[in-house]
């Protein structure tokens, strides 16, 4: 812990962070000497910065992780992030142009198939148990009667979802261009399917995939639409590339399996005026609903764990549903076949088998996390040197730094320092973010 001389400067430091609960470590030095571009001659030294001057000891860097069990601060910054790109792709803005919000556009939902009987709350309000659940029954999602549950399916499902997810963009675009009486050579030439996704954990455990899907010029988002595309067309589209992917599954103990969506398919056209009921959806609604699953993993909706595990025994350390915790042996189980080892279901046998991105877009859909990530770096850049003068004489500055991880999280007093000095959201005064 900093002394009374530097505890100001510890404060500055943990400030930094944005609240960050459990930053990377690093040790190492940096140094910026001046350079002139003209000569490109190497000046004296004009700044140097070691880990060990710094008041932690470290210097100390977000984490970044996107688990809102994780890290609530560094999930609240991606979950925002993850709100301006979907917004920018169905309204405009960072780099994409306002005219796609006059885009066919959808908001689908494509869940996974049934693997068994599972306690829930249908619209008649009670389960096929006779009873009547709470929205927070911690009985909802599991089997009910675990001992038929499909438990190998779900787990190779999970680990077969991304797979299915491409085998339809693949078959969306036939179907679009099949409508258009086009070619598929040749429907590239008069439009493109943009989209962002996300995954989300049912309750039960399978994946399935929330998607902003819409329909551009053969430039994406800059060009607009040919005359023929419709929301209504792409809708069609979208149930019959859903309906005809299919993915071929491995083959366990002489049973094959073989993966496709579940037949509930939720499709709604995206309108940019305000939600007025009905089954219209607003930009932003949807933009906040794909946001908030984006910090959400397996963890959240079925009570696993947001890590890996390297050893079976580990299980009986931790405090998840039984459920869960089937579903974790599955995987563990099938991960010891050969036939198997593709898949790598033991490293991710915590997500239950799922291995993929849980956010995904197309190139052209809108801006990138990545971009997002940049802008924010360059502003506390400025931010940082906004009181220092630029070295005259076309001089600027060349730097070597060299840096090596030498941990994560602070220490206890550190913590309860960082809490004290962060902001509620952690992204004040961020320009990423108006």
């Amino acid at each position: 812990m900093a002394s009374l001389g530097n505890l100001p400067a510890l404060l500055r430091q943990l400030s930094g962070l944005g609240g960050c609960t459990r930053p990377i470590r690093l040790t190492g030095h940096r140094a910026e000497y001046a350079l002139n571009t003209t000569t490109g001659e190497l000046g004296p030294l004009v700044h140097r910065m070691t880990s060990d001057s710094l008041p932690a000891g470290y210097l100390l860097v977000r984490c970044n992780n996107r688990r809102v069990t994780r890290c609530p601060s560094c999930a609240e910054t991606y979950r925002r992030d993850t709100f301006h790109l979907i917004t920018a792709g169905l309204r405009g803005g960072k780099g994409t142009p306002k005219d796609v919000a006059a885009h066919p556009r959808v908001f689908a939902t494509f869940t996974a198939p049934g693997f068994g009987p599972v306690h829930n709350r249908p619209g008649s309000g009670r389960c096929r148990c006779g009873a009547q659940h709470d929205k927070d029954a911690p009985e909802l999602g599991t089997p009910l009667d675990p001992g038929t549950y499909d438990y190998e399916s779900a787990v190779l499902w999970n680990a077969h979802a991304g797979t299915i997810w491409r085998r339809f963009s693949i078959y969306l675009r036939r179907e679009i261009a099949k409508r258009a009486g086009l070619t598929q050579r040749t429907f590239q030439d008069h439009a493109r399917v943009s989209f962002a996704k996300v995954a989300e954990y049912q309750k039960r455990g399978a994946i399935h995939f929330h998607a902003v899907i819409r329909l551009d010029g053969p430039d994406g988002g800059t060009t607009a639409p040919p005359a023929w595309a419709t929301a209504e067309l792409l809708t069609d589209a979208i149930r019959a590339a859903s309906s005809a992917a299919r993915v071929i599954g491995p083959v366990v103990d002489d049973r094959r399996h073989t993966f496709a969506f579940g037949r509930q398919l939720d499709i709604r056209t995206i309108r940019g005026a305000d939600f007025s009921g009905g089954t219209e959806l607003t930009d932003r609604a949807v933009a906040a609903y794909i946001a908030k699953y984006a910090t959400k993993g397996a963890e959240t909706a079925t009570g696993t764990l947001d890590r890996p595990i390297r050893f079976l025994a580990e299980l009986a350390q931790v405090h998840i549903t039984e459920h869960a915790r089937r579903m974790i042996r599955t995987a563990w189980a099938l991960g010891a076949r050969r036939d198997l080892e593709h898949l790598r279901l033991r490293a991710w046998a915590h997500m239950l088998g799922f291995r993929g991105h849980f956010s995904t877009k197309t190139r052209r859909y809108s801006t990138t996390l990545g971009a997002l990530r940049d802008a924010r770096a360059e502003w506390r850049r400025v931010q940082a040197t906004a009181d220092h003068e630029s070295p005259a004489d076309q001089e600027t500055t060349h730097v070597i730094a060299h840096w090596a991880y030498a941990g994560t999280g602070l220490t206890r007093g550190a913590e309860w320092l960082a809490a004290a000095v962060t902001p509620a959201s952690g992204t004040e005064g961020d320009p990423t973010h108006g």
